[in-house]
């Protein structure tokens, strides 16, 4: 059974505290970076691969994209989607992306935003997205990096008064199921290396665009913590093109 952690209804009202969730794509530290990165939608036919509160759907349908279908197997995070980001153009759709199928070449753009980290088989999901894109479509994404996900804690290593000490990257080949806490509640998520996510593009015929590992905004950095994030990257956006 997929994990459907955002339905709990414990950890959805924790995750629905977090600046990003409260202040939308203000508030996601990556969100300059990543909206660099965005295509030319106007027109366009998109899919948003783990939705959310579908601030990306919005964003799109703001941008003049003929079609945005927004999916995500919550149905507490479509509740939200559909309240606050509704629109013409944009449909929402309860489903799991392992399991989500549409007509092969029916897309000009496909996103995803923090959630293939969730997703066992990524290799699956690129075979697909080769499929449904038409050719020079985009597939732009953005996932935990390989480094934040390799040990499987995701947490800093202290001393004994509580100062970072280090991050640890450890059994980082050995791809595979991560036990990691997130908002103090244990949650199942997927380690993979760069070589995967990368070299996995290159050989289905992906033509990779930009590979960014975003730091935090200067906004940020007087935020608690935040200039931690300086001392080891945790995403990784990626942009390719069906070549």
């Amino acid at each position: 059974m997929r994990e459907n952690k955002y339905d709990d209804p414990v950890f959805f009202e924790k995750y629905g505290q977090m600046d990003r969730s409260k202040l939308g794509l203000a508030g996601a530290g990556e969100w300059e970076a990543l909206r660099e990165l965005m295509p030319e939608f106007q027109g366009k036919r998109v899919l948003d691969l783990g939705c959310g509160y579908g601030w990306h759907c919005a964003y799109a349908a703001e941008h003049r994209a003929a079609s945005v279908l927004g999916i995500d197997l919550s149905e507490r995070m479509l509740e939200v989607a559909r309240q606050q980001h509704s629109g013409p153009v944009i449909e929402y759709r309860r489903c799991a992306i392992e399991d989500i199928d549409v007509p092969d070449g029916s897309l000009d753009v496909v996103f995803s935003s923090l959630a293939f980290h969730y997703v066992q088989d990524f290799g699956v999901v690129m075979d697909r997205v080769w499929r449904w894109l038409v050719l020079g479509g985009r597939f732009l994404f953005s996932v935990e990096h390989p480094i934040f996900t390799a040990c499987g804690s995701q947490d800093w290593y202290r001393d004994g008064e509580g100062k970072i000490l280090h991050f640890p990257v450890d059994h980082y080949f050995e791809e595979g199921e991560r036990k990691a806490n997130f908002l103090g509640e244990n949650v199942v998520k997927y380690h993979r290396t760069l070589t995967t996510y990368l070299d996995g593009l290159l050989t289905r015929g992906f033509r990779l665009l930009r590979v960014v590992e975003p730091q935090p905004p200067e906004r940020m950095r007087d935020l608690p913590g935040m200039r931690d994030e300086l001392r080891r990257p945790m995403m990784l956006l990626v942009s390719a093109e069906k070549s």
